[in-house]
């Protein structure tokens, strides 16, 4: 199948590929297929794009690339939604604010996506109770963050 996407242009991709949000993102709930892209030469980011709109695509990355501590406990309702049923079928995404220079961007890890690798299904979780902001700069260094944020939970659920 052919999509058109916001940074790559007309691309074809294997519909099995396709990760569905079965209520969509927050802010934008009407939206529920999007494709994972790999960014040529730059493993630690992705692109996620909308299949149906060109013109929705986040910049993604591994949280645990820039925040090693990075835990939090995964709710049952998310778990059965997700038909998550090991741990080791769950990858986690933050979305990504690209400034310049770029050491000023920052990730959310407010509000994590979690993907069950086996089925592709998707949602972005908004943590509540949790010292995790929207915005942790992806580089810690000239921070006034300085180290991660740090929450008690149960890595099991992860």
């Amino acid at each position: 199948m052919k999509i058109q996407t916001f940074y790559f242009g007309e691309i074809e991709m294997d519909e099995k590929s396709v990760v569905q949000f079965p209520n969509g993102i927050p802010g934008f709930h009407e939206e529920k297929e999007f494709v994972l892209l790999d960014i040529p030469d730059n493993p630690a980011f992705q692109i996620l794009q909308s299949v149906h709109n060109q013109q929705l695509a986040f910049v993604v990355t591994n949280p645990y690339l820039f925040y090693k501590d990075y835990e939090f406990e995964l709710d049952e309702s998310t778990i059965e939604q997700l038909n998550i049923g090991e741990p080791e079928d769950v990858a986690v995404y933050t979305i990504v604010t690209l400034h310049d220079p770029f050491e000023q961007s920052t990730i959310n890890l407010q509000a994590p996506i979690v993907m069950n690798t086996k089925n592709n299904m998707a949602k972005q979780v908004v943590l509540n109770n949790t010292s995790y902001q929207t915005k942790h700069l992806i580089s810690k260094k000239n921070s006034s963050q300085g180290e991660p944020a740090h929450a008690s939970t149960d890595k099991k659920n992860q």
